[in-house]
């Protein structure tokens, strides 16, 4: 799509969005928030409370933007003004180039990244192969590295810039199941300690680190009752509370080289299999 047939923003809902819009402060005051992977399941829910809290978005999907429609309807009834963009990161050259691409869309480059976009998959030490191994790494580390690069490295001004990674709270306490996958996420989280060192004081990068929060197919009701029991806490978060935790960070302005754990405490035990094989 060209500069031409796309206009800066858009505000979803048409009039109704004007008209919520009327009254708030214009692009150039926003702060503008990227969000790898984020229009749908937990990505989407850290889009709307970005775009709830007053915030433009920049809103990244891997092979397409549709958007969940919990997300669809907060950027309607919060006159958000966004935009989508779609690079596969299974490529992960394609990602520094996303930067640019906010960049020339909204006029600026993004004040705050949120690296969000991952994959996982069914493996363990005695089944991964080179290609699982690279494709984890390609999505889930490599491409927020070469994000992270370009943020840094992109002209900005001299207000409060930060990055903030998704990890797991599995990275304390490792185990055999989908071993790529974590692997990748460990990775992730090195680079968030050696990004933060290395880019203060014009980037301040964190990184939040979820629990089991939105199930899939693979759980049923009674066993997430029985997974939460096994928590710390006796509770599972919220994927809301993980957007309240990527929120927090974003205008932490003294908070830099820090891991939030939002998982009920899961990561102060040791957890002999991935939850989806416990508790059936």
């Amino acid at each position: 799509m060209s500069g031409e047939d796309i206009p800066a923003y858009r505000p979803l809902g048409g009039a109704k969005a004007q008209n919520n819009a009327a009254g708030a402060l214009p692009l150039a005051n926003k702060r503008l928030a990227l969000v790898t992977g984020g229009h749908r399941r937990l990505g989407g829910i850290i889009s709307a409370a970005f775009a709830r809290a007053g915030y433009s978005l920049a809103i990244h999907g891997s092979h397409d933007t549709r958007l969940d429609s919990h997300l669809a309807l907060a950027l309607e009834e919060n006159g958000t003004e966004w935009d989508g963009f779609t690079i596969d990161f299974s490529d992960p050259e394609g990602a520094e180039e996303l930067i640019a691409l906010v960049a020339e869309r909204f006029g600026r480059p993004p004040d705050i990244l949120v690296n969000s976009a991952a994959i996982f998959g069914q493996d363990r030490l005695d089944s991964v192969t080179a290609e699982d191994l690279m494709r984890h790494y390609a999505v889930n580390c490599a491409a927020p590295a070469l994000l992270t690069k370009a943020f840094a490295t992109v002209p900005a001004g001299s207000a409060d810039r930060c990055i903030i990674n998704i990890l797991d709270q599995r990275i304390d306490h490792p185990h055999g199941d989908q071993l790529a996958y974590t692997l990748s996420k460990m990775a992730l989280a090195g680079l968030t300690r050696l990004s933060a060192s290395s880019l203060a004081p014009q980037v301040r990068v964190n990184a939040v680190a979820p629990g089991l929060t939105i199930a899939t197919p693979d759980y049923d009701d009674g066993q997430m009752e029985r997974l939460a029991r096994m928590m710390p806490l006796e509770r599972l978060p919220q994927a809301e509370q993980i957007a309240e935790a990527v929120l927090f960070l974003a205008s932490a302005s003294a908070v830099t080289g820090q891991t939030m754990y939002v998982d009920g405490g899961a990561h102060l035990r040791s957890y002999d299999r991935d939850f989806m094989h416990l508790c059936r």
